[in-house]
């Protein structure tokens, strides 16, 4: 597939040969993305819940850390900590969000990151067929096939972190 969209995450899945499909989401005045990409996904039947959001924190000792979750699941502080062996963690700040990525808030992916960041992956990923990540780029979504996104996580920490 041809795009004229280029990003890291871009690059990866076309190096590994992943099919994706770019998904234009129109941008508001305030330059915010999510909450429009899910009423999208609903007008083109798509499932909302499919949406892999890439949470940013901050552990106390550990640094900065991804969590992907599907189903607009809320990330568990408890177990994200005793994973992490930490006493304390937080989200991390608008501005911390590139500097602990190298993406934007709206566009930030689960893949194509930078070497050290600490990545996890909530169990409620694999519960779909097709997910939708970010493209690196504001204003644009990629739509995959739930296993080639999860083959380029295969040496990520796994698990349930999210509240039931």
């Amino acid at each position: 597939m041809t795009t004229h969209l280029t990003s890291p995450v871009i690059d990866l899945l076309v190096q590994q040969q992943i099919q994706f499909e770019v998904i234009e989401i129109p941008l508001s005045d305030d330059q915010k993305p999510i909450r429009q990409l899910e009423e999208l996904l609903s007008a083109q039947g798509s499932d909302p819940q499919s949406v892999v959001r890439s949470v940013v924190f901050k552990g106390e000792n550990s640094g900065f850390c991804l969590l992907a979750v599907a189903g607009g699941g809320r990330a568990d502080w408890a177990l994200l900590r005793a994973h992490l062996g930490e006493r304390k963690c937080r989200m991390a700040e608008y501005d911390e969000v590139p500097e602990a990525t190298g993406y934007v808030v709206g566009a930030v992916p689960p893949i194509a990151l930078p070497e050290g960041l600490t990545v996890l992956v909530d169990d409620s990923v694999a519960n779909y067929e097709t997910v939708v990540i970010g493209s690196g780029v504001l204003g644009y979504a990629l739509a995959l096939r739930t296993a080639d996104l999860l083959q380029c996580l295969r040496d990520k920490a796994r698990g349930h972190f999210v509240k039931a």
